[in-house]
C-alpha cells in the first residue's frame, strides 16, 4: 500500500483532485532538527563503546545525554552476556558443594549434573561428550560428581545418571545405560537429548536418531530389493 503522506507525483494529483487531504505543512527548521537527531542516533548506535568516546566532542549536550544512556545500556548488555558465558567446562563437585553449585546456581542458570564412576566406559564417554558441549554452550553450567560422593549408596546400575536443573528445580533426569543407548551414544544425540530438557539451545534441526533410523530403513529396503532381484533371477 502506498503511503498517503509520501511526496510523490501520484499523491500530488490525488490531493489536487481532493481525494487525499492536503499535506500538513512542517516547519523546515523543525524538520531539519529531527533529521539531525535521527542522524545522530543512527551514528552512535552503529558505534562501538570506544568509538563513542573518541567522537564525543562532536556531539551537543542533548546528544551526549542520549549517548550516555545508550552507553550504559550497551555496558549492561555486555555485562549480561559476560555473566552468561562464565562456564565453558565441566566442573567436578563433591557432595558438600551440591547445594551451592546446584540449588543456588543463580537466576536463570541451567545446570547439568553427571553422576558417574571411574571404570564405567559409558560414564567416561559421556564425560568426554559433556566436555565438548560445555565449550559449545558456555552459558550452561556443566558439573560432574562421583555418584556415591554426591549421593551415598547410589546404585551403580543407575549409572550413568544426568540430572538437569533450572534455578534449583529439577527439570529432567536420565538414569541408566539404556536411556543413553549404550556405547553407541553420539555427541549429537546427547546434545539433542539435553536440548529437549531446555538446558541448551541446539542448532540441530532434528533428532540424530531419526537420521540413523532413516539410514537403517534405506539399508533394509535395499537389502530386500536385492534379495527380490536375486530370487527373480533364480526363477529363470
Amino acid at each position: 500500500m502506498q503511503d498517503p503522506n509520501a511526496d510523490t507525483e501520484w499523491n500530488d494529483i490525488l490531493r489536487r483532485k481532493g481525494i487525499l487531504p492536503p499535506k500538513e505543512k512542517t516547519n523546515p527548521e523543525e524538520e531539519q532538527i529531527v533529521q539531525q537527531q535521527q542522524s545522530v542516533v543512527k551514528t552512535y548506535e552503529d558505534m562501538a563503546l570506544d568509538e563513542l568516546e573518541e567522537n564525543e566532542d562532536e556531539f551537543s549536550e542533548e546528544d551526549e545525554r542520549a549517548i550516555e544512556m545508550y552507553r550504559q545500556q550497551r555496558l549492561a548488555e555486555l555485562k549480561a552476556t559476560q555473566l552468561k558465558n562464565v562456564f565453558g567446562e565441566v566442573t567436578e563437585i563433591s557432595g558438600q558443594e551440591y547445594i551451592q553449585q546446584v540449588n543456588k546456581a543463580g537466576k536463570d542458570i541451567w545446570v547439568i549434573l553427571h553422576l558417574y564412576k571411574q571404570g564405567i566406559p559409558l560414564c567416561t564417554l559421556i564425560n568426554q561428550h559433556l566436555g565438548s558441549l560445555a565449550r559449545k554452550f558456555p552459558q550452561t553450567k556443566f558439573l560432574k560428581s562421583i555418584s556415591t560422593t554426591c549421593i551415598p549408596n547410589y546404585p551403580d546400575r543407575n549409572l550413568p545418571t544426568i540430572f538437569v536443573y533450572h534455578e534449583g528445580d529439577m527439570r529432567a533426569q536420565f538414569i541408566g545405560p539404556l536411556v543413553f543407548g549404550g556405547m553407541n551414544l553420539k555427541i549429537d544425540e546427547l546434545e539433542w537429548k539435553l536440548s529437549e530438557s531446555g538446558a541448551i539451545e541446539t542448532d540441530l534441526e532434528e533428532t540424530p536418531k531419526k537420521q540413523i533410523e532413516d539410514k537403517l530403513m534405506t539399508s533394509v529396503r535395499c537389502t530386500a530389493l536385492t534379495k527380490k532381484d536375486s530370487d527373480s533371477e533364480e526363477d529363470y
